[in-house]
């Protein structure tokens, strides 16, 4: 892969476009071109996206970021847009549609056909992070009392099936839902043998409203390659596939790792200076607010700094501890989350523990840097300050990184996006009054 896009970037290098077009549209897959799209500053990648030949930029669009998607998708017009998407899954070209405004979106529903209108509106009729927003509605579903030589004279009459189908779905007349078929079954099972007897009733079917997080879950726990989604009144309305489930994990660990910087999901790497400074700004902004608190605490023990030099010397250590020893538990509970392990009923016990963690580590370290300050600057209070202060911050570290994130998210706020903002605070703000306070007490 990594020698053909290097043939790739030679070729454009050197002016070989026609080369270029073939690699692109014959040589690599549609993913490797996405790919390659997001890893061109803006001017190749306008190159490179003129290059696709137009039956191949659905797919390619599907693998895209949504920010990049969009930016391709807004030049288009309808005729392209549905010259390019006609061999799309009902979920993927549900993806891309949302990136249009809504008037746009509208016109596009309007020139489908009334059957790919109608699958696509119920898709894009729930929120894009349910079960709903991900499921396909392209299903093979089938009747219990049928058969398994009907079923599969009935298969045979389809020229293909839907991709990673493992699993035919039972339904009554009305649609609702009652069990699926494995095609393993189906196929060691007697052609006179009726459904009912041998479909699988145990396993349930996803909720439409179930969030897609919750989703990756139970794929995950159970090995999934497909499951039923179906809607309030039990009725069968589509099914979610694994690919889809592992685009879900991919955006939930850029979601975090971005989040915690400050940056939307969906960031582009090679995106213009001013979008990628205005984006910025605001954290930044942000960030000086509560440095600048950090700082207001500071100016409240300036006399006291001013009598003693090596407290200004010092600040930084337990500040920083503390940050440290709280990302670490904030952290670990938000991975905690992600997957599901963290609940009211076990948060207590997270509590306790990183309070004990946290009071030996900071036992631990607080006699070295004690010792470390007391053998450089030859004085033994000063070394009893630190290591006071630094027990009392990562005490008050551990408490706020396990808890954070339980609030925040009780808040319907992103834990990954402002935990780290106000852990960092309250660390410094603790940790430079429990530092100078002491030493005020002491040096006063």
């Amino acid at each position: 892969m990594k020698s053909r896009l290097k043939e790739l970037n030679d070729a454009l290098d050197s002016g070989a476009f026609i080369q270029a077009r073939h690699m692109l549209n014959h040589t690599l897959k549609p993913a490797h071109t996405a790919h390659l799209l997001e890893s061109s500053p803006p001017r190749e990648r306008e190159v490179l996206w003129n290059l696709v030949n137009p039956e191949l930029e659905g797919e390619v669009l599907h693998h895209l970021s949504d920010e990049i998607q969009a930016e391709f998708v807004n030049q288009m017009n309808t005729e392209e847009l549905l010259q390019a998407t006609e061999n799309l899954d009902t979920d993927d070209f549900a993806d891309i549609l949302q990136q249009l405004p809504k008037k746009v979106m509208q016109e596009v529903l309007n020139s489908l056909r009334q059957q790919d209108r109608e699958r696509l509106e119920q898709v894009l009729s729930y929120p894009e992070d349910t079960a709903g927003g991900l499921m396909n509605t392209d299903v093979v579903s089938i009747r219990p009392d049928l058969t398994i030589d009907a079923v599969l004279r009935y298969l045979r009459r389809h020229d293909t099936m839907p991709e990673m189908t493992d699993n035919l779905f039972v339904v009554t007349r009305k649609d609702r839902y009652i069990g699926l078929l494995p095609l393993t079954t189906l196929l060691v099972s007697d052609p006179n043998t009726l459904i009912l007897d041998v479909m699988d009733t145990e396993r349930e079917a996803i909720p439409a409203d179930l969030d897609e997080t919750d989703v990756a879950n139970l794929f995950e726990r159970n090995d999934w390659v497909s499951a039923p989604v179906v809607n309030q009144e039990g009725r069968l309305v589509g099914r979610i596939t694994i690919d889809d489930v592992v685009d879900v994990i991919r955006e939930e660990a850029d979601h975090s790792l971005m989040r915690m910087a400050g940056l939307d999901d969906d960031e582009d790497t090679f995106a213009p200076v001013v979008k990628t400074a205005k984006r910025r700004a605001v954290w930044l902004g942000i960030n000086l607010l509560t440095a600048l608190l950090a700082s207001m605490v500071i100016g409240l023990f300036q006399h006291t700094i001013e009598q003693v030099v090596a407290l200004a010397i010092l600040m930084p250590i337990v500040a920083s501890m503390g940050g440290i020893a709280g990302s670490q538990a904030l952290t670990l509970v938000i991975r905690g989350q992600a997957l599901g392990h963290v609940e009211r009923s076990n948060i207590g016990y997270l509590l306790n523990r990183e309070i004990i963690v946290g009071t030996i580590n900071g036992l631990l370290w607080a006699t070295v840097v004690a010792s470390i300050a007391s053998w450089w600057f030859s004085d033994l209070t000063i070394g009893f300050i630190i290591a006071i202060a630094m027990v009392i911050n990562l005490i008050v570290a551990a408490i706020c990184g396990t808890s954070l994130p339980v609030i925040l998210k009780a808040m319907n706020i992103d834990p990954a996006l402002a935990g780290g903002v106000i852990l960092t605070t309250i660390t410094d703000v603790v940790g430079f009054c429990a530092f100078l306070g002491l030493a005020t007490l002491f040096y006063a």
